[in-house]
């Protein structure tokens, strides 16, 4: 029997098993198949933001980059903050126990901007704040003086990296990534933060929002899109179906899409990824948790991959997006404990993944 006999007789059968209930037939245990469709990506950001601890940087990323497909690279540069310090006069980009971003990761990220370039990449540059105490989008102060504080110190981070993404003729600046309360509690100063970075850099600009409270952000009418870091929870189970995450995603497309039309701004997924671990298309946090207690499962995240660019890649809208992420050396993927496990896709199936979804 030809396959697309098969599949309108399969078809039928199901049809006949949902009119007479019976939710036994045979046809309702064929697992669905969604094959890979070429040229989705073709006009868009096949991104991937990429971790650079240190310089020189000691392997070939950008080229291992360039052979996948990946036309954008995000680079990171990290600076730290400590919340419970009572004096918070300070960002400072500074060495983590055991971890390799010490103040030569600024050199690391200028490194592969400048390799970047040369590969003929484009490039989003995008700052990242980090602390040991808790998640950014907690970030929060309980007096004004603070509050003014750390803006001072934030302005000025951001300002120097915005100068530096001029002269190196970076083609996207993100302004800051999930600072949730940063964002929601202290409007005004954001929209005077993008009036002095557009004195400074030229290019277009964007926020990063976590994936639960874009529609928060008031301030897209000042950007040029709508940056959204896309870990949306799809679906429980340790290897779902392509099909399966397609619908999953459904309600989640409807709504960015209407919000795009509403803001008037092309949506960019400044981050998404998966772990490479069974249920990696749920609740992505809960996993991080607790790392030691995963699965591996390279066909989970490539599967999740595969159904986020079948759903998104086809809407004029979607401007394309930056997986999280892949590391420059080894020094740079010193801080994690267990890259099998980890979102890069690098000697994974996802990377064989993305190779067939950029073609």
């Amino acid at each position: 029997m030809k396959k697309n006999s098969l599949f309108h007789f399969l078809k039928k059968i199901s049809v006949l098993c949902s009119i007479f209930g019976l939710s036994s037939c045979t046809a309702d245990k064929i697992p669905c198949e969604v094959p890979v469709k070429n040229g989705l990506m073709t006009n868009k950001v096949r991104g991937m933001s990429v971790v650079a601890a240190e310089s020189p940087i000691a392997g070939t990323p950008v080229k291992n980059l360039h052979d996948i497909g990946v036309n954008w690279v995000a680079a990171l540069p990290y600076s730290y903050y400590v919340i419970n310090n009572p004096r918070i006069d300070t960002i400072s980009v500074c060495p983590l126990p055991d971890c390799p971003h010490g103040p030569d990761s600024k050199h690391a990220v200028m490194e592969l901007i400048q390799r970047s370039k040369q590969q003929g990449l484009k490039v989003m540059l995008k700052p990242q704040l980090w602390s040991a105490e808790q998640w950014v989008g907690q970030m929060e102060f309980d007096s004004e003086a603070k509050w003014d504080q750390f803006e001072v110190n934030y302005t000025q981070l951001i300002l120097e990296w915005a100068q530096i993404a001029e002269n190196m003729d970076v083609d996207l600046f993100c302004i800051g990534t999930e600072i949730a309360k940063f964002v929601t509690h202290r409007p005004n100063y954001w929209r005077n933060l993008i009036v002095q970075i557009r004195q400074v850099y030229t290019g277009p600009l964007t926020y990063a929002a976590n994936w639960d409270d874009y529609q928060a952000v008031s301030f897209w009418d000042e950007l040029d899109y709508i940056g959204i870091d896309a870990y949306f929870p799809l679906m429980p189970g340790t290897t779902p179906p392509v099909c399966e995450l397609i619908n999953a995603w459904e309600p989640y497309e409807q709504e960015i899409s209407a919000y795009s039309v509403q803001q008037n701004r092309p949506v960019l997924f400044t981050e998404f990824g998966y772990l490479s671990v069974s249920g990696c298309a749920y609740n992505t946090w809960e996993l991080e948790a607790k790392m030691d207690d995963n699965e591996i499962n390279e066909q989970a995240q490539a599967n999740a991959l595969h159904a986020l660019v079948e759903v998104f890649g086809a809407k004029s809208w979607w401007a394309g997006g930056f997986q999280w992420k892949w590391y420059a050396d080894a020094v740079s993927a010193s801080c994690e404990t267990d890259l099998a496990k980890d979102y890069t896709p690098e000697g994974k199936m996802g990377v064989d993944m993305l190779k067939k979804l950029y073609q």
